[in-house]
């Protein structure tokens, strides 16, 4: 399967242009830190850093609520702590579903793009 995707790619730089090689080596599969880049460099990047900040505060939180847990005998005030510990981590995890949506989304893009570059391709070599 990879190398019939290699021979595409070859087929396709083949056809293009310079400019329009050089943007569709820009649509390459990205790695992990690459991808979180792109979350910080999209249009909603601003939310990004916010987030991470909201983040960082729901963390202390959490290990502020965890010290208190252990640090309590009685039933309720455990039942409490333990409670907001859980709603902490939830939150945490609402948080960094966010993120790996962002990524997702602009993998789908990328892709999105590749065809539209493979399509405008194609109707180039039927045109002429």
């Amino acid at each position: 399967m990879k190398k019939e995707k290699e021979k595409i790619d070859e087929l396709i730089k083949k056809t293009l242009n310079q400019e329009e090689a050089k943007f569709y080596d820009e649509l390459e599969e990205q790695n992990l830190i690459g991808k979180l880049g792109e979350v910080y460099k999209s249009k909603v990047g601003w939310l990004a850093i916010v987030m991470n900040i909201v983040y960082l505060v729901i963390f202390g939180l959490f290990i502020y609520c965890m010290f208190r847990f252990f640090g309590t005998t009685e039933t309720n005030e455990l039942i409490k702590w333990a409670s907001a510990g859980f709603l902490c981590m939830i939150f945490m995890g609402m948080l960094k579903l966010y993120f790996w949506m962002q990524m997702d989304k602009n993998d789908i893009l990328r892709e999105l793009k590749r065809l539209e570059l493979q399509v405008a391709t194609i109707s180039g070599k039927l045109d002429a």
